[in-house]
């Protein structure tokens, strides 16, 4: 059950739900980009650059190693999630600079997680246990469940505006529930691990999202002085796309163990994202 899962269903549900993400973008999502850079080149830099770092900083002072490792900062190298664009939107954020976040950087994370991600393996990995990720493997692979149902999805939106609008709700849902339902077959599969796994890990994961989601509030209130766009970078980069994740760690890489720090961080950042949400929300909106 858990092999078709990862190797069959996970991949299928993942091109399902990149098909409702490309439905709720738009030519003017990417245009946007070139119209107005700079808000978008801090939240991608902050993404693509600050995150890892701050990652493989977090991995030292922890002490995490191996498999946990390697997941934790896989997860890093993955773009926002799906969920993002609807959390910005309940945080009063910048939503246009959300989905130009979410939309570019998921066509560049297909060629940056095969290398980086190699560069993890090696250098958190050891000699009992020998992972390979293929770089030709992984980008086509990434390409194939990401890109191209993105493609897809925004040629159906093109050609069938009305049935994107009306799917485009479901594309949250779909998402969370193949996530909730990937964490609980992982969690059966570790069996007697998990607990020590989840306990190794779970500090990590912890102070990953709550230091990246700071210093991404942070950075751009700092620099753009518009706390809308402040609270959209920080979501961006606190919120990762946990089930891309998943599906590299235990598809690709066919590790259970891998698995365990993308789990926990993605059950995290849902009650971080949530309280953030609702703190936004209660504050007068003059001062939000």
């Amino acid at each position: 059950m858990y092999e078709i899962l990862t190797q069959v269903a996970l991949p299928i549900s993942l091109i399902l739900i990149m098909t409702g993400v490309g439905m709720g973008l738009r030519p003017a999502d990417f245009t946007r980009v070139v119209a107005q850079p700079k808000a978008f080149l801090i939240g991608a830099i902050c993404q693509m650059l600050l995150l890892p770092a701050i990652a493989v900083g977090i991995i030292a002072l922890t002490g995490l190693t191996g498999p946990l490792a390697i997941g934790l900062f896989i997860l890093a190298l993955c773009p926002g999630g799906v969920t993002t664009n609807l959390y910005t939107l309940l945080a009063r954020g910048d939503v246009g600079l959300s989905v130009s976040l979410t939309a570019v950087i998921g066509f560049i994370t297909p060629f940056t997680i095969p290398i980086l991600g190699t560069w993890a393996i090696g250098y958190y990995g050891s000699g009992e246990q020998s992972f390979e990720l293929p770089l030709a493997k992984t980008w086509i692979t990434l390409i194939v469940v990401t890109v191209i149902p993105v493609v897809v999805g925004m040629s159906i939106r093109h050609f069938a505006a009305q049935f994107a609008t009306r799917m485009e709700p479901w594309v949250s849902r779909f998402s969370v529930a193949v996530l909730a339902l990937l964490i609980v077959m992982i969690c059966i599969n570790l069996g007697d691990k998990l607990i020590d796994f989840a306990i190794a890990s779970g500090p990590a994961a912890l102070v990953l999202n709550l230091v990246t989601m700071a210093a991404g509030y942070l950075i751009g209130n700092a620099l753009l002085h518009h706390k809308d766009q402040a609270r959209t970078i920080c979501l961006e980069v606190g919120l990762q796309n946990g089930t891309l994740a998943l599906m590299i760690v235990t598809t690709l890489l066919g590790s259970t163990e891998m698995a365990v720090a993308p789990s926990v961080y993605s059950l995290i950042m849902f009650i971080t994202a949530t309280l953030f949400t609702l703190w936004i929300r209660n504050r007068p909106l003059a001062n939000s």
